[in-house]
């Protein structure tokens, strides 16, 4: 009788466990992890915690979203770096000079008509996806804040195109280039550090979004608020690109499906949380909101829009300006 070498029969055995461990890392879950500015109070977080469970549900839990939240995982300016670098793989992303269309656009002087915001930001993400995608990036996540990007003071301001010295927090180049209009000083100050800033004299006037600014409590420390509604704001959160295309076809469908639902499920939730801090301040906290007439506010735009429009041609050139300029006009209300 033929006689067969142990060896080769003992072989299969010895193989179960390999094949097995292959098997295991075929079917892997993906985590993701997704930076952000905002703090567990804010609103917003609750946006994230719903994209993260839609994902999940989306893709049978192949696919899980890791949340770090304020700022724990890099600084304000750093959201290309560290998605680039593997520090998050999703992160909000300001503005960069890297990607200098969105830099200009993704803040810009207009009047919205919130009722068709969902179809804005879609619109706008296409616009600056191969920008995007020049510097290793995909658009995933609208973090839209058109609502409540606002002004805020020590004391009381009766012209807020007069701000005789002031120095105010600046979060963009849009945002500085209004400041310097009304005869104001623009600061940076990352989120993080406003409170501070303000409390010890740092600077004298605040622009920030509503939530982000109650979140921080910072009615305590600048109580008057002027709700003036001069901006679209969206500042995307990017995803890099590699690690996107390394999930599967049906898994990046999910993902987008799931920013996509997440932001409709947000935005009343969003909107009546800005709405119900801004009167608990008032109320409650003698804080103070003015709002500006609708006239004055779009006289401000105009004003505005006209000396940022060399700018915008200059950073999108001119077709992509073009573009840029159509869609606002179209989404303005």
């Amino acid at each position: 009788m033929k006689k067969i070498p142990v060896l080769t029969l003992a072989l299969p055995a010895l193989m179960l466990p390999a094949l097995a461990l292959t098997a295991q890392v075929a079917h892997a879950e993906t985590t993701l992890r997704l930076s952000t500015y905002v703090n567990k109070v804010d609103v917003r977080y609750e946006g994230f915690e719903k994209f993260a469970a839609l994902v999940e549900e989306k893709t049978q839990g192949e696919v899980k979203i890791q949340i770090f939240p304020s700022s724990t995982l890099h600084g304000w300016s750093e959201g290309v770096d560290a998605v680039a670098g593997g520090i998050a793989d999703i992160s909000w992303v300001p503005a960069d000079n890297r990607l200098p269309c969105y830099r200009v656009t993704s803040l810009y002087p207009a009047q919205i008509d919130m009722e068709r915001q969902h179809e804005l930001d879609a619109a706008y993400t296409e616009l600056v996806r191969d920008e995007a995608a020049e510097v290793g990036l995909v658009p995933v996540f609208n973090s839209n804040y058109s609502y409540d990007q606002e002004w805020w003071f020590k004391s009381p301001v009766n012209d807020i195109t007069q701000l005789d010295g002031q120095l105010v927090r600046s979060i963009g180049p849009l945002v500085s280039l209004m400041i310097t209009s009304w005869g104001g000083e623009p600061v940076f100050v990352s989120p993080k550090e406003v409170f501070q800033s303000a409390e010890r004299g740092v600077v004298d006037g605040i622009n920030m979004g509503v939530a982000t600014y109650s979140s921080w409590q910072l009615w305590d420390v600048m109580p008057y608020m002027v709700n003036a509604s001069l901006f679209y704001g969206n500042m995307q959160y990017m995803m890099n690109k590699g690690k996107f295309e390394g999930l599967s076809e049906a898994e990046q469908h999910a993902l987008q499906e799931a920013a996509s639902e997440a932001e409709s499920w947000l935005k009343p939730r969003y909107e009546a949380w800005v709405n119900e801090r801004v009167g608990q301040a008032v109320m409650q906290g003698g804080g103070a909101a003015v709002s500006l007439d609708e006239d004055k506010s779009q006289a401000i735009v105009e004003s505005i829009a006209g000396q940022w429009a060399a700018t915008v041609e200059e950073s999108c050139g001119a077709d992509m300006a073009k573009q840029m300029t159509s869609l606002f006009e179209e989404y303005s209300r």
